[in-house]
């Protein structure tokens, strides 16, 4: 891993720092299970977050039975429904979504994108992911814990969060997901200092800034945003353990529970509220801008065509990241906001669309007359850009204060949360795994499974989520684990949860195929050479596929920017980062 300095000349000047020496394993344990090559670390944090994202999807399926078909189901009874909402938003959103893409493909794409040999510091990040298993073993625990575990929903708000009403209350289910997400956040920094450093430090000689793949700018900026978000979150997590815990009043209002008077007094819990949509909603944007640059990445390489607007791209991803710490209380207009902050909080709600906009023009002008090839990547990646589009539009309402306190606490709530932060970085996901399979395996995923699964998930999470939009509007709660005869729920509501829940079933059986292909493929599948899909980036360049420990025999010298298809004049149509060429076979500089 070296730094360079160009010349006067704007040639490449020498390394300035030697090759590093990478640790390289002795025993099975140290090269599969204590690894502390990028590329294996990677697959350990994506196979953890798979498995625990399984875990999430069965608790969904539990959810939806009990509202589909209220009452059918002995073991599914209220004390469970709220601790299954809990446990699956919470492992969806970090344990999987946020584990998934900084965890899985940061530290998978962040050294080979780059041209670097491994992560600048390799034992940390074996660390990182560790605490990370620990985290999650920790979460599964507070199952078989005394109580099971917490049930206070997944924004554990107190004071319900630890009173003996509410499940996991007084018992162990809120101390182990508060220590859980403790001990996610510490294995968090650990990587997540691993990941700024070795993009500033560590990349091949011309790798410049502005030549950097927009996966790698979505996951800097995501891990920046991320270590300056999550301290709200692991501060509020330990103040709420010690109010539990220790009886202090961070949190804890004077309350007397079941006619007694607490010994709690003063506290605020509104205060929990603003440190958790702190970390809250810029976790919104580290889930998405990762999204951003991979579905950036895959458009330009398989409708073979250059990025649109490459600077502009760049920009719109810095800009989102800073904005995202100025909107948190938008999801807080019916905590009793003065009308100022509501006013303040709309706008910045308005403007934060502004740029995300910017990113969809440039998604479809670089899409427009382009040689697009409708394989596994980007048909997902065409789902994530349409169902992103429509969950930012209902966004935009929930943005504003007059119409976001009457939805606040219906479904309309859960259906545009589900399609912008749920569905649609899952469909990205999905597109990354097929894209970056055979660099991983050597393979290619099983084309015909792979299709049953992408229009199965795609055509099914609409048939989830449209019609709970029209259960918000017509006023139906979330969180209620059974309406009973509720006056203003028509007939045809209870009709549409079960069909809900029937497309909810199959859906989550079309996860199951996929997995299988995963597995299936590693042995079966179709050899898929050093570069399948005729890409451009560093990673596709590798001499090895699997690329070996250090990626590289000798480091790789970058000469263009990583969008180079389609250039008139070329023998090819596409231009790898690391070929040097006359500077005429080039769109960089015009970018």
């Amino acid at each position: 891993m070296v730094d360079i300095r160009s010349g006067t000349d704007g040639a490449l000047g020498h390394a300035e720092v030697e090759d590093v020496e990478l640790y390289h394993p002795h025993s099975w344990w140290t090269r599969y299970v204590f690894s502390q090559d990028a590329k294996i670390i990677a697959v350990q944090y994506a196979s953890t977050a798979i498995a625990i994202g399984m875990v999430a999807l069965v608790l969904s399926w539990l959810m939806r039975l009990q509202l589909g078909f209220p009452g059918a189901f002995a073991f599914i009874d209220a004390e469970r429904y709220y601790q299954f909402i809990t446990m699956h938003g919470m492992i969806m959103v970090i344990y999987l979504l946020t584990a998934l893409f900084l965890g899985g493909f940061g530290n998978y794409l962040i050294p080979l994108m780059l041209g670097a040999r491994d992560m600048v510091f390799p034992y940390a990040n074996m660390l990182s992911f560790w605490l990370y298993f620990l985290a999650v073993l920790v979460l599964v625990s507070s199952f078989f814990a005394p109580g099971g575990p917490t049930g206070a929903g997944w924004t554990l708000y107190p004071p319900q969060a630890v009173l003996s009403g509410t499940p996991g209350g007084k018992d162990w289910g809120i101390v182990l997901m508060l220590s859980s997400l403790i001990l996610f956040i510490i294995g968090f920094t650990m990587g997540g200092l691993n990941y700024v450093v070795t993009v500033l430090q560590g990349r091949a000689r011309g790798m410049t800034l502005m030549r950097m793949p927009l996966t790698i700018w979505g996951i800097f900026t995501a891990t920046v945003m991320a270590l300056l978000a999550f301290p709200a979150l692991f501060v509020a997590c330990v103040m709420m353990l010690f109010d539990r815990i220790l009886g202090t009043s961070f949190f804890m209002p004077a309350i007397v529970e079941m006619g007694e008077q607490l010994q709690h007094g003063g506290g605020s819990p509104i205060l929990f509220q603003h440190l958790f949509w702190f970390f809250g909603h810029p976790e919104v944007y580290i889930v998405a801008l990762p999204a951003f640059g991979i579905v950036s990445d895959l458009i330009s390489t398989h409708a073979r065509k250059n990025i649109f607007g490459y600077r502009m791209m760049v920009w719109a991803i810095v800009v989102i990241g800073a904005l995202s710490f100025v909107v948190w209380a938008h999801h807080m207009y019916v905590s009793g906001m003065n009308p100022y902050f509501g006013f303040f909080f709309a706008t910045t709600t308005l403007i934060i669309a502004v740029p995300t906009a910017l990113k969809v023009y440039n998604w479809v002008l670089t899409l427009w007359r382009g040689d697009i090839h409708l394989n596994l990547p980007m048909l997902f990646a065409l789902g994530f850009i349409v169902t992103f589009l429509n969950g930012g539009l209902t966004g935009l309402f929930l943005g504003n204060v007059v119409v976001d306190v009457p939805l606040s606490d219906t479904m309309f709530v859960v259906a545009h949360f589900h399609m912008v932060m749920g569905v649609a970085p899952i469909l990205v996901i999905f597109g990354a795994i097929y894209h970056w399979y055979p660099k991983v395996t050597g393979r290619m995923l099983n084309e015909a499974m792979g299709q049953l699964h992408f229009w199965v998930t795609f055509v099914g999470a609409y048939l989830i989520f449209f019609p709970m939009h029209y259960l918000g509007l017509i006023g139906m709660p979330r969180r209620y684990y059974e309406m009973g005869e509720t006056a203003f729920v028509p007939a045809s509501a209870h009709t549409l949860n079960e069909f809900i829940t029937i497309v909810a079933l199959i859906v989550g059986a079309a996860q199951i195929v996929f997995l299988f292909n995963l597995v299936w493929s590693i042995r079966h599948g179709r050899e898929s050479g050093g570069n399948p899909w005729r890409a451009t980036t560093l990673e596709w360049q590798t001499p090895e596929t699997p690329p070996r420990h250090g990626n590289w025999k000798d480091l790789p010298v970058v000469y263009r920017w990583a969008y180079d298809y389609s250039v008139p004049g070329a023998p090819e149509d596409f231009i790898p980062q690391n070929q040097p060429g006359p500077d005429n076979l080039t769109r960089e500089a015009a970018t």
